[in-house]
């Protein structure tokens, strides 16, 4: 593999109009991007009803529904490696615009599906290959957003542009959110099943193809035109080259995606329905406190990622990890017997999820600039995709013990967290 010249590093420089531009757009079209691969989930109550028989089980139907969301997120370590493969061949903007554009058309054709009444064993069929192909496109927007964003600013503000990044993901949880509570207050549940649910999956393909049209106007990351111009792109496959030489970079990856997949899944995705079932609160209540815990969540992925640029990825993930560690257990902790507190307890916990917005920073540096797209994407899928169907599993395995359950899964990746920090600093990053 060709050496990368030191000269490739951005230059140390003010952050100008076209970064800006750069974060806005690359954010925005994350955030339409995570809002069609996570929309699913709210309807699939709905979605399970429509596209499997009537007479089916009600367990097996909600089995097989998320069986079929489940397989997006299978399907991501395969598409991650493919687009990453050819993101470091031909170029970090030709991968970033062509995911965006695998997630916009599944999206519009799922809205736009027959019915099992309608065609039968087919509809689940198609539902499922509309998944999957979403699932390769997730795979290879999160690492090579992070990658061009990185690639686009100063060094300096790698923090920022990730952290950044990050939040505009965790903004697209929050607008699937928002869209599926607007869309079951407007219509009736008999309005929603006929028609209603297809509205949000024809928005988010119509907001994608938007999102496709809006990154034409992105550049190609001045490392990437550096290493073409130089010709110093790796001359054998990219992933060859991780595997064989950047072994460490891929636990540390991994680890840091364990990290941030189970805060996210953990605090944001299953806290609702476990202030519901254990803590007894409304879903109305549950539902809105989340909301507010997203958008602290948000604020903290551009907050954290700051702070990494300022302090050091090591100092950030010790002092982070612990303070994720302190609200999570207080927040578990006292619901049950200051059910008042839920909404500033939820705030602050979803504020230092926000953490997950110094994962990249530790991963773009990693990886050289000529294996960076592989060696994230291949070590965040991995892991995302184990950790990911894993974490849900385990913290209902925790439940049927104690209440306390997810404040101990948090609690045993914040450990994780704070020993990554202590890593990092010892090898002062």
């Amino acid at each position: 593999m060709t050496s990368v010249p030191s000269s490739i590093a951005q230059p140390s420089r003010p952050l100008t109009r076209s970064d800006y531009k750069t974060l806005s757009l690359s954010a925005l079209g994350g955030a339409l991007e995570f809002y069609d691969f996570i929309i699913f989930v709210f309807f699939a109550t709905v979605v399970g009803k429509l596209f499997f028989p009537v007479d089916m089980p009600e367990w097996l139907r909600q089995m097989q529904t998320f069986g079929i969301f489940a397989a997006g997120y299978l399907a991501r370590p395969l598409g991650g490696i493919v687009m990453a493969h050819f993101g470091d061949l031909l170029g970090r903007k030709k991968m970033f615009t062509l995911s965006i554009f695998m997630m916009a058309v599944p999206t519009l054709i799922m809205g736009c599906l027959p019915t099992y009444a309608q065609i039968g064993l087919w509809a689940p069929i198609l539902l499922l290959l509309m998944r999957v192909i979403q699932g390769a496109a997730i795979g290879g927007e999160v690492p090579g957003a992070w990658v061009f964003v990185s690639e686009h600013v100063p060094a300096r503000n790698t923090g920022y542009a990730c952290g950044t990044l990050t939040a505009g993901l965790t903004a697209g949880i929050l607008l699937g959110s928002l869209v599926a509570t607007l869309i079951n207050s407007l219509y009736t549940p008999t309005e929603v099943a006929d028609y209603a649910w297809r509205i949000p999956f024809l928005l988010g393909g119509v907001f994608g193809l938007l999102a496709v049209y809006l990154r034409r106007w992105l550049h190609e990351t001045p490392v990437f035109a550096e290493l073409q111009q130089r010709k110093a792109l790796a001359e054998e496959i990219p992933l060859q080259a991780v595997l064989r030489d950047h072994r460490g970079a891929i636990v540390l990856s991994m680890l840091l995606t364990w990290l941030l997949s189970a805060g996210i899944i953990v605090v944001i995705l299953m806290t609702p329905t476990v202030l519901q079932t254990v803590y007894g609160f409304t879903p109305t209540v549950a539902l809105q406190a989340n909301s507010l815990a997203i958008v602290f969540l948000t604020l903290g992925c551009v907050g954290f990622g700051i702070l990494a640029d300022r302090f050091g990825a090591g100092r950030v993930f010790v002092s982070g990890s612990l303070l994720l560690l302190a609200s999570s257990w207080a927040f578990y902790h006292n619901l049950q017997a200051h059910p008042d507190w839920l909404f500033p307890m939820y705030s602050l916990t979803g504020l230092f999820v926000g953490l997950a917005g110094a994962v990249p920073y530790v991963m773009v540096r990693a990886f050289p600039p000529v294996v960076r797209f592989s060696g994230i994407s291949f070590s965040y899928n991995l892991a995302y995709a184990i950790f990911g169907g894993l974490t849900p599993m385990m913290v209902t395995l925790l439940l049927k013990y104690s209440p306390m359950g997810p404040a101990y899964y948090v609690a045993g990746i914040c450990t994780i967290g704070l020993l990554v920090g202590l890593y990092l600093l010892a090898k002062k990053r």
